[in-house]
């Protein structure tokens, strides 16, 4: 339990670091004006001074903690991941001697709420909060990149087991519409709408949930427009010919094709090919990520199609899908839900890796392997090699605990 609630933790904290980690106050009064600077989408604000007089001032490049404020609230970290801090660069260690400017642009001794309490970069850069906001980029790498190979991994998983070679019989040109309509669908619904998706993944939370949904409802719909072209064209001789599929065979192969491929070399040829980009990253992940939760799946699917309730389910007339979804899949997501438990520990290890050799994410975003690139120019600057380190651990570790426990929870054979 403790697992996971360390991981809940982290996902608090990734979810909320925009809040927990900015170099721009929560709250601040200034010449009798309220301003709330982390929560807008304001490029400027307009100031009275003490004459009256307004000024305009562009947002990023406020001094916000040499303003004379009447009050002010900082978030817990007052820093940005990328925020330069000149007075302290040169990699200050969590133990040094660090500096602040006051009110009137002296130097001083820091103090307590401006200090860096993990230490800095070569520019000043703060350690605590690249590792609040790492969190959210790396787990949110880790989830949506497992969930992209978990439903890959559980459709073709369930196709070969339960209709193996010889029970998926359709037409010819149904087979070559769903063929080209998948091509096209993934390529409205996700690639052509990649930097959208990717904007939605740095705003976080409602904003990715909506574009997402928006990506598989362009994906279905483009679905359901070849399937009704494939009913209109199915009169055609040539194209209403029936065909037999091998699923199981066609599926098979692909996992022992991916198998035989060093995985990790795949990802880096193909990360340092495609722009760099959280969907890229996240999609050559979950691309790679599937044939586990699919073999799984797959053993499970020709265990359960000989039991008596799919029979039943049968011989009532259910369609093959209703059967699939509704009876046999729910029955056999027991191994696949330790796979994928797994699965994110091993997304996070692929990301910081990538991450750590420069390859993967856009060079504006702040994650755990590439605090620990950076610890490669300065191998004195040993806070920038344990604290990422760290983090990257206690995920994978915590992931692994937990699929540890749903193995003992779920498996019949180790209940007491």
């Amino acid at each position: 339990l403790w697992s996971v609630y360390i991981m809940i933790g982290l996902l608090i904290v990734g979810f909320l670091s925009p809040f927990l980690a900015n170099e721009k106050p929560l709250y601040i009064k200034y010449q009798q004006q309220i301003f709330f600077p982390a929560f807008t989408f304001k490029t400027y604000y307009t100031f009275k001074n003490e004459n009256g007089k307004e000024e305009v001032q562009q947002i990023d490049l406020i001094k916000w903690k040499q303003l004379k404020a009447v009050a002010i609230i900082w978030p817990l970290v007052p820093y940005s991941p990328f925020a330069s801090d000149l007075d302290n660069a040169n990699y200050k260690s969590p133990v040094d001697e660090q500096y602040s400017r006051d009110e009137n642009d002296a130097l001083v001794n820091s103090s307590w709420r401006f200090r860096h309490w993990l230490g800095t970069g070569v520019r000043g850069e703060d350690v605590l909060s690249g590792l609040i906001h790492g969190a959210s980029i790396s787990l949110t790498i880790g989830f949506l990149s497992m969930l992209i190979a978990n439903l890959i991994g559980l459709l073709l998983g369930s196709m070969a087991g339960f209709f193996g070679d010889e029970k998926l019989i359709t037409t010819r040109g149904k087979f070559w519409w769903i063929t080209v309509a998948i091509i096209l669908g993934w390529f409205y619904g996700f690639s052509n709408r990649s930097i959208v998706l990717e904007q939605a993944i740095s705003n976080g939370g409602f904003s990715l949930f909506i574009q997402l949904m928006f990506s598989i409802f362009i994906f279905v719909f483009v679905l359901m427009i070849f399937s009704f072209i494939g009913k209109i064209f199915k009169h055609i001789p040539l194209l209403n010919k029936q065909v037999n599929v091998p699923v199981d065979f066609l599926v098979s192969r692909c996992i022992e094709i991916l198998h035989s491929l060093p995985l990790f070399i795949l990802i880096i040829t193909v990360a340092s090919i495609a722009r760099p980009s959280f969907v890229n990253l996240m999609i050559i992940i979950g691309l790679t990520s599937w044939t586990g939760i699919a073999r799984l799946t797959r053993a499970e699917f020709l265990r359960i199609r000989q039991l008596d309730f799919i029979q039943a389910a049968q011989s009532l007339g259910y369609n093959n899908w209703r059967i699939i979804l509704k009876h046999a899949l729910p029955n056999a997501l027991a191994p696949a839900l330790v796979s994928i438990a797994f699965g994110v520990a091993g997304a996070i290890l692929t990301e910081s890796s990538l991450s750590f050799l420069g390859i993967g994410v856009p060079v504006d975003v702040q994650t755990w392997g590439k605090m620990l690139s950076e610890g490669k120019a300065n191998f004195s600057a040993w806070w920038l090699v344990v604290f990422p380190g760290l983090m990257i651990f206690i995920s994978v570790v915590c992931y692994n605990i937990i699929g540890e426990g749903l193995r003992e929870a779920l498996d019949p054979k180790l209940k007491k």
